[in-house]
């Protein structure tokens, strides 16, 4: 019998020990200062993501969810107003548009990459439609183009969700830069991952980053005179320092990311488990992530098993032999309870749906070794025996 190897979905250790002496010196360097709201730590922090991302703009907020939350907020979205989305993803992207009391529109994903549709998106532009949001989903790029002319065309404001895709490019240009808005997450899991919550708002336009800045400070502007009702959206320093600390890191992240997926794909394709290349004896086989757009940085490895039996089956072997992974997303979010007045049915967007009942995230993060990865694809295999 195989010796069990426990492969964690994520190991934030391997990727903060090495910096730690930097991360210690930057926590002292911030006490010392005794200034934890904002500050010279968040300014040094925004610039820095400014010059990554190429935009003019780059405001430190309290959370990706909050990034949403801000960019419709500076719209003037609100009741009455619609705002398209896709159903599968995580529930801050439609969260953000019903709790300013817009309603979120849902549109189904592509078979291959999971990202939006965009021309189901397009198909479902009214009169009321005042912003969409393209999710950059798994750290790869949504297509963007068509997007980017229709919202110029009708006065649609685009707002690029890029929680898991610092570092990704579409057509040659960081994600986040090409919108109206872009929001970026910094939460630990995410590929700069923070010790807490944080975010970013991008934009290049200079009237939009002044107002989001002034809401995201209760709408004050100066101390204690509010034209706006704002929110408290703001970056700690704290986070701000260690961000700054682990951010030239980003690209190397990303890369070991990158060769940590074509490691999955080598090995799993060699064991012939594929759709593609599928071996006599094999009960049934699994879908290898789709790569629609180039500069995927891989915040996710997603598989695709046939149908949700086999691939819950696979995800308890895998637990039952020491190795951890996720489903991303379990309920698309047409399908959430929350949103039952929408009036979506089982069967409305069918893609999306399946994607639900049979996609599994393996783990993948910087430091994952080849042999925690034969381990991880072995596992497979055997569960895929009959």
């Amino acid at each position: 019998m195989t010796d069990i190897m426990q492969v964690p979905l994520l190991d934030l250790k391997r990727i903060h020990d090495p910096l730690l002496p930097e991360l210690t010196a930057a926590f002292q360097r911030t006490v010392a200062t005794n200034s934890y709201i904002m500050g010279a730590a968040v300014t040094e922090f925004e610039q820095a993501c400014a010059e990554l991302l190429q935009v003019k703009h780059a405001i430190g907020v309290s959370s990706g969810s909050d990034a949403l939350i801000l960019a419709l907020m500076v719209l003037g979205i609100g009741p009455g107003d619609e705002v398209i989305c896709p159903s599968y993803t995580f529930f801050a992207t439609a969260g953000a548009v019903s709790r300013l009391g817009a309603t979120p529109i849902f549109v189904d994903c592509l078979p291959g990459s999971y990202n939006l549709d965009v021309q189901a998106a397009i198909a479902a532009i009214t009169p009321h439609t005042k912003a969409m949001i393209p999710v950059h989903l798994f750290g790869q790029s949504a297509d963007l183009a068509a997007l980017l002319a229709i919202g110029e065309e009708k006065g649609i404001a685009i707002i690029e969700d890029a929680a898991q895709a610092i570092g990704t490019q579409y057509q040659g240009q960081p994600v986040g830069s090409l919108g109206t808005f872009g929001t970026f997450s910094f939460f630990p899991s995410k590929n700069l991952g923070g010790f807490g919550d944080g975010g970013l708002l991008t934009t290049q336009d200079d009237a939009l980053a002044e107002k989001a800045r002034i809401l995201r400070t209760h709408g004050s502007k100066p101390k204690y005179y509010h034209h706006y009702v704002g929110g408290n959206f703001r970056l700690d320093a704290l986070q701000a320092a260690l961000l700054t600390v682990k951010l030239p890191h980003h690209a190397s992240y990303a890369h070991q990311r990158q060769q940590l997926a074509a490691t999955y794909t080598t090995l799993i394709e060699d064991a012939g488990l594929t759709h593609s290349n599928h071996q006599q004896g094999l009960s049934h086989t699994l879908q290898l992530p789709i790569v629609d757009q180039p500069g995927h940085v891989w915040n996710q490895f997603i598989i695709r098993l046939p149908n949700k039996i086999q691939r819950n089956g696979l995800q308890q072997h895998l637990k039952t032999h020491g190795v951890d992974s996720a489903i991303y997303y379990p309920i698309p979010l047409h399908l959430q309870p929350c949103f039952a007045e929408l009036g979506y049915q089982p069967g409305s967007l069918p893609i999306c749906e399946h994607a639900a009942e049979t996609t599994l995230a393996l783990p993948i993060f910087p430091g994952l070794t080849w042999a925690e990865q034969n381990y991880v694809v072995n596992q497979i295999k055997v569960y895929l025996q009959p």
